[in-house]
């Protein structure tokens, strides 16, 4: 059995640790709530975004453009989105071992990661990184959403790319964040919503001037609404762990509060013991 001496020292580094984690759930707390107004506020964009995309795209068959062109998927690229901080439970085990599990059979695959867990995973496993990108911050960033889409959308146009998918953890609720993959290159327009109904449009400029300036900026809002979803998700992991780590360091010093009230007991019930027996001896 353990000294009081030692008992004591472990409860008071656990009591130590019980309070960072309870910090940094309430630091986690208000970063996921400020991530949540953000992910929520974006999603009905994104939906009239594909609405437009795909009313467009029913309304100019047979337009021809480099993000639309179908290749055989000879050379793929994962975009694959993880945090670049841990102790968020298994927020970005889940996401590469998704990755993972769509990766397997691929021959000729190259990955794009963002965050810095997925990078030193696939680094450390000799996967064929493209590019980087690490430190990226509480919040998502519209500028990184950019600077990542153009870099895909310039390779698939280029031909060095079949097709690339993107890989993240969508915001369903606080307790629960689903890796989803998302085709991302080529383009595939949703199917307009016109009840049945074929529109005519009139297109000024032109059709192919206007998908032009229009898949560019779908591209790129299915990225940044992917850095808005994981980072949600991030928060939210991260302040449900916290919340368990916490509740775990209590019933932790309440079973070694318990084992040093024995000790203590057991040590005081001996010198009673030795007091008793040294008073029987002297008489």
């Amino acid at each position: 059995m353990a000294s009081l001496r030692d008992l004591r020292r472990r409860i008071k580094s656990i009591k130590s640790t019980q309070q960072i984690t309870k910090a940094m759930k309430a630091v986690s707390a208000a970063k996921m709530r400020r991530a949540q107004e953000s992910v929520l506020a974006a999603r009905p964009f994104a939906r009239r975004m594909r609405d437009v995309l795909g009313r467009v795209g029913s309304a100019s068959v047979g337009l021809k453009h480099p993000l639309l062109a179908v290749r055989e998927p000879n050379r793929v690229a994962y975009v694959i989105v993880t945090a670049d901080r841990g102790l968020c439970g298994g927020f970005n085990a889940n996401i590469i071992k998704k990755a993972v599990q769509e990766m397997k059979d691929r021959p000729n695959v190259e990955v794009v990661t963002i965050g810095r867990k997925g990078r030193d995973y696939f680094r450390r496993r000799g996967y064929n990184i493209a590019q980087q990108y690490v430190g990226i911050g509480e919040t998502a960033d519209i500028g990184l959403a950019r600077r990542v889409a153009k870099f895909v959308m310039d390779k698939y146009a280029a031909e060095e790319y079949d097709e690339v998918y993107l890989i993240y953890s969508q915001f369903v609720n606080v307790l629960v964040q689903k890796p989803v993959v998302q085709k991302l290159l080529p383009v595939e327009p949703p199917e307009g919503e016109d009840d049945g109904k074929r529109v005519d449009y009139i297109f000024e400029p032109d059709a192919e001037q206007i998908m032009g300036r229009l898949l560019p900026m779908y591209v790129e809002n299915a990225m940044f609404q992917a850095l808005l979803e994981s980072k949600a998700g991030e928060h939210s992991a991260r302040m449900t762990a916290m919340d368990n780590a916490t509740s775990n360091a209590a019933d932790m010093i309440d079973r070694l509060t318990l084992s040093m009230n024995r000790a203590r007991q057991a040590a005081i019930t001996k010198e009673i013991s030795e007091i008793v027996g040294g008073a029987a001896a002297l008489e």
